[in-house]
């Protein structure tokens, strides 16, 4: 989720029901700690509690030390990435990679949970391909080594994002040790995560993609898990409001020839499936000014209203709309 979970968006979903929210994946090489974007990763002013920082990295000490850096600048989890699949990210020997070598991820979770006095936590993959899945060994590693909670992305390194989850591997994880797991992976719907928890006996659920453009996702599955009914979907004079706090956070944080850049993906995300929404996407792309982007967002919810008071999702095919 490097490039989505930052801090404004991290606020939204928090604010919208999110119990927790982990920051985009930063560097432990100390050299990129100044720079603008590790700055931007790390920055946590006035985000809600808790404030968990997510490090990435292959040498135990350096991870260490980068762990004790974020504490010190007011984070109050420590999460170690062992799940991100990407190319450049394994090529460097850093997020799932590291899954192939038992003995430096003990060393690495050993040197980061002796570092700090903040909750050290895990995220990681099945294993790195299908003939070679170690959850249960790496979590039982992670339970010696003093991390506090797992969360477990049901498929190898090797799947990416494709096929089908494997909540009974994180079945069979949560089964095998005594300190909490989080299942991910295709949770897009309240009645995907109850399914999960029920399949896995997992404590909580962590939603990654199914966010993006949806951040009320968070609220309607806690309600649905709480009352097994559903929440109507949200008001458009509602996500107006939101997309507009969204998007001012947004260019306040990233300022205004990035923050109009960065924020089109977002915008894209939350119009998709909405009527008129893949022609609004094409013309917003062109734009290159944070008032004329936020202008133009503000027309595309107004026109809204022609569908009813509430989102009209799945109407995005333009004859259906008409």
């Amino acid at each position: 989720m490097a490039g989505v979970t930052d801090r404004p968006f991290r606020q939204l979903c928090k604010q919208l029901g999110a119990g927790y929210a982990v920051s985009e994946m930063a560097a432990s090489d100390p050299r990129l700690w100044a720079s603008e974007k590790t700055s931007r990763r790390i920055n946590h002013d006035g985000e809600m509690e808790p404030r968990a920082v997510q490090i990435a990295g292959a040498d135990p000490q350096m991870l260490a030390n980068c762990a004790r850096f974020n504490v010190e600048r007011g984070a109050q989890i420590i999460d170690i990435n062992m799940g991100c699949p990407v190319k450049k990210v394994c090529n460097s020997w850093c997020g799932s990679a590291l899954l192939q070598d038992e003995a430096l991820v003990a060393s690495i979770l050993e040197a980061v949970t002796g570092a700090v006095d903040v909750p050290v936590t895990l995220k990681f993959r099945t294993g790195w391909d299908r003939q070679h899945k170690n959850a249960l060994k790496i979590a039982a590693i992670a339970e010696a080594s003093g991390i506090a909670m797992l969360t477990l992305h049901g498929r190898t390194r090797a799947d990416g994002y494709a096929g089908e989850a494997e909540y009974d591997t994180i079945a069979a994880v949560k089964a095998s040790v005594g300190i909490p797991v989080v299942a991910n992976g295709d949770i897009t719907s309240p009645e995907k995560a109850r399914a999960v928890l029920q399949a896995t006996g997992a404590d909580a659920v962590m939603v990654g993609r199914a966010a993006q453009g949806r951040p009320w996702i968070f609220r309607e599955i806690d309600h649905f898990l709480r009352t097994g009914s559903h929440l109507p979907a949200p008001l458009v004079d509602e996500v107006a409001t939101l997309m507009e706090e969204h998007l001012l956070a947004h260019y306040g944080f990233y300022g205004a020839y990035l923050g109009v850049r960065t924020a089109r993906k977002h915008i894209g995300w939350y119009v998709r499936s909405l009527p008129g929404g893949e022609a609004f996407r094409r013309a917003m792309n062109l734009l290159e000014d944070c008032d004329a982007q936020l202008a133009a967002v503000r027309d595309f919810f107004r026109a809204q209203h022609a569908y009813g008071e509430r989102l009209r999702y799945g109407l995005a095919d333009e004859k259906l709309a008409a």
